[in-house]
């Protein structure tokens, strides 16, 4: 995941800028830079690769002196891991120098524009339009602050940035909309972050901005604002020193951190694998070495997991199947070397793995491979055994993941999955490059679609509450959302010991029907899609018995009034990727009722993260 760190202060600022980007490094990188003002003039160091090469370009040619900077690790997201692309990025005449987190999603109209009235552009990243757009707000008269606070509401999507000026040295704006910013409060020098990690060195005292809010920082002073502009009180929270402690961000737990980190995921699995320029989707070798050859004698895919990665494998089956148009089979991996599986070398076997250690799933991809299978991982860590034993490892970069019930892991297994079934399925030739690309212009869109379903959950909190003494709860889905009414059920068993099933709706009046009555709630996932109408039908059969009935919906759905006790909604995305909004309040229920119940919730009884025995 991508980094930041800045400081303003009487120390060199060029040490603390590397350093702090040095305990960021667990996010993963290929690129990295750091900008400094010195003197009225400012100085940029970038390299691609790792912290390492950075420090060569600084030893071969140093800043002396410098009290001010910021600094980025970046994974690549528009464009390749060049120095030009290397965050940080200036504006034409090279007075603003700005990194990023995040996307831009209308940077290319942004960009069009700016060539349009005579701006030159030096790297192929969405980032870099931003450092214009501040440049350009100063040019008119408006401070630092100001002009940053401007230019927020031409830019589509999540980010957090923060920018310098030549014409106003000592002072650093930052702002957040999606991924995490956090401010250092030290003795006559501040620092901001996108990681506490970064700043525990150097002070124990901390504010976690929230969405919307823009910080000034200078070395004797933080002012926060709002989006007009106007002062916000300045709430600093000590910080035990304790890494645990630290890491969970202000958050009650990690598993709620964990939630509310997804948008930050997505956009980490996505950054760097796709140009929607191009429309294409780009793996490195080493994550997905088959080649369009290969993938054309592919005859059929089998998809292996357990528990939260099984259901990600169940929604895969109808993305690859569509969109590749090869029979997908999802195995258990606990059963599947227990049969006579038909495994050839035309078999694409896909293991799905959080930690990349789970012993029944790594006994599934040996096997496979024995009987001449291809293989690829999908995977949350780098040099785990999954990774070192399947030919290519898709790398889900979605940090690590403390709290045992799994949530921004399986969101970001399902978006490693989607960005290899549309490379398939371009490379078999089922996928027309315009239709490529208007599958990944709706992912890009996805992280701040996942911001909007986590920015108030007020009304899941008033269900908890509700439902917080119930015994049993029925989760009902059809078609690709199916598999999320079983991850749904899986969270509130795993995390608050109620019993939970998940049904496909049309298998609901051969058998579950039977179990409901007035005290049953039934969560009932209804996006307005092709079986709308189908669900509906289902969530009348649920009301004739005297369910009660909680009906998960998209925003186009209508009414449900009358038709559903309770309702929330999510917004509207294409179908392929609805599955990934409608798991959030699904996350954010169970969280609730186990906080309520009492309940250990990072650490829910008898389970473990990584299932390492059989």
């Amino acid at each position: 995941m991508c980094g930041i760190v800045g400081y303003v202060g009487p120390r060199n600022a060029t040490s603390i800028l590397i350093g702090g980007l040095r305990k960021l490094e667990y996010r993963g990188y290929d690129s990295a830079g750091i900008a400094l003002l010195d003197q009225g003039q400012l100085e940029l160091r970038r390299s691609p690769g790792k912290l390492r090469d950075l420090e060569e370009v600084l030893e071969e040619n140093p800043v002396k002196g410098s009290k001010q900077g910021i600094g980025h690790t970046r994974w690549a997201t528009h464009g390749r891991p060049t120095k030009d692309n290397a965050h940080p990025h200036r504006d034409a005449r090279e007075r603003v120098v700005v990194v990023h987190n995040g996307i831009i999603e209308n940077y290319l109209e942004i960009k069009k524009d700016l060539l349009a009235a005579g701006d030159t552009f030096r790297s192929d990243t969405d980032s870099e339009v931003i450092a214009h757009l501040v440049a350009r707000e100063i040019d008119q008269g408006h401070p630092l602050e100001q002009a940053v606070l401007r230019i927020i509401p031409r830019l589509e999507g999540i980010f957090a940035f923060c920018a310098m000026s030549i014409d106003e040295p000592g002072k650093i704006v930052g702002t957040r909309l999606g991924p995490p910013m956090v401010v250092g409060a030290g003795d006559g020098e501040n620092f901001l972050a996108s990681d506490v990690t970064a700043l525990l060195e150097h002070t124990r005292q901390v504010i976690f901005m929230e969405d919307h809010e823009t910080v000034v920082i200078t070395a004797e002073e933080i002012r926060l604002l709002d989006d007009d502009g106007q002062p916000k009180p300045v709430q600093k929270q000590r910080i035990a020193w304790d890494p645990i402690l630290a890491e969970k961000g202000g958050y009650r737990h990690f598993m709620l951190k964990e939630i509310h980190e997804q948008a930050g995921a997505i956009n980490e699995t996505m950054a760097g694998r796709f140009s929607l320029e191009q429309g294409k989707v780009f793996f490195a070798k080493e994550e997905f070495p088959l080649t369009d050859e290969d993938l054309r004698s592919i005859d059929r895919v089998c998809l292996i997991a357990c528990g939260t990665s099984w259901h990600a494998c169940l929604v895969a089956k109808f993305l690859l199947e569509k969109f590749v148009g090869l029979p997908t089979e999802v195995d258990y991996a606990s059963e599947f070397r227990y049969r006579d599986p038909l495994i050839t070398d035309k078999t694409l076997i896909t293991i799905v793995t959080q930690s990349g250690e789970t012993a029944d799933t790594l006994a599934a991809l040996r096997e496979a491979k024995t009987r001449g299978a291809r293989s690829i991982a999908i995977c949350n860590v780098m040099g785990s055994t999954a990774t070192r034993e399947a030919e290519g490892t898709i790398l889900t970069h979605c940090g690590p993941e403390i709290g045992v019930a799994s949530t921004k892991a399986f969101t970001a297994q399902l978006v490693a999955l989607y960005l290899m079934a549309l490379r398939m399925g371009a490379a078999r030739g089922r996928l027309k490059q315009d239709t490529v690309c208007e599958h990944l212009l709706q992912l890009a869109k996805l992280p701040s679609l996942v911001e909007r379903c986590l920015e108030d959950d007020s009304k899941i909190q008033e269900l908890a509450r509700e439902f917080k003494d119930a015994t049993d709860f029925l989760y009902l889905g059809r078609g690709v959302n199916y598999p999320i009414a079983l991850e749904g059920a899986l969270k509130l068993k795993e995390i608050s010991y109620i019993h939970a099933e998940g049904y496909p709706a049309g298998e609901m009046k051969h058998g579950p029907i039977a179990l409901i009555d007035e005290t049953l709630p039934v969560v009932s996932l209804a996006p307005k899609d092709a079986v709308f109408d189908k669900m509906m039908a289902n969530m009348e059969e649920v009301k004739a018995r005297g369910g009660t009935l909680i009906a998960v919906t998209t925003e186009d759905a209508g009414d449900l009034d009358g038709k559903a006790d309770f309702i929330l909604e999510v917004p509207k995305t294409t179908p392929e990727l609805t599955p990934i909004l409608l798991v959030l309040p699904l996350q954010l229920l169970s969280y609730h009722i186990a906080l309520l119940r009492g309940c250990d919730v990072d650490q829910p009884r008898n389970l473990a993260k990584s299932v390492t025995v059989e």
